[in-house]
């Protein structure tokens, strides 16, 4: 039977990375919000992010459940930052009946500056299409970011690099 697999996890800690490979091991469909909002809107949306991300999501959220009855696994990847998220998307499923399997990938702070200064090199040098992550960007995420308890969490991954 397909499940859905949620990836949570910081802005730029390996997230991608990581549902890309559980992608190509578990035939799974990767659904990705940034995927969506940058190959529609670019990155610069200014104070219509959020509300367009939020409408993603909700689009996301159906479209799983319609690949779920195909029985195809798929992953979230979206990071899940705060914990009143993580429970609205336990619950969104388990009411529809379908198994689920919570991913943390865990990354110090250390390999997490390197992580967010490299993406934001790749992006000034145009070979990657992804969010350039400045110092609001990460003010912000440190102002919603709940880390999950491990009771929240079926794998959690520490990702060393």
């Amino acid at each position: 039977m397909a499940k859905v697999i949620l990836i949570c996890g910081k802005i730029c800690s390996g997230k991608t990375t990581y549902a890309k490979n559980i992608m190509k091991r578990k035939k799974a469909v990767l659904l990705s919000v940034d995927e969506i909002t940058l190959s529609l809107f670019g990155q610069h949306l200014g104070s219509k992010h959020d509300e367009i991300a939020e409408k993603t999501e909700k689009y996301l959220y159906k479209k799983s459940v319609e690949i779920i009855s195909l029985d195809i696994n798929v992953i979230l990847d979206w990071g899940f930052w705060k914990k009143s998220q993580r429970k609205y998307a336990t619950e969104y499923f388990k009411n529809l009946g379908i198994e689920i399997e919570w991913h943390y990938i865990d990354v110090d702070n250390k390999i997490w500056e390197k992580y967010i200064q490299k993406r934001n090199n790749e992006i000034e040098n145009s070979s990657e299409i992804n969010y350039f992550i400045d110092e609001n960007i990460v003010k912000k995420f440190w102002n919603i970011f709940e880390e999950p308890k491990k009771d929240e969490i079926n794998i959690w991954y520490k990702n060393n690099e």
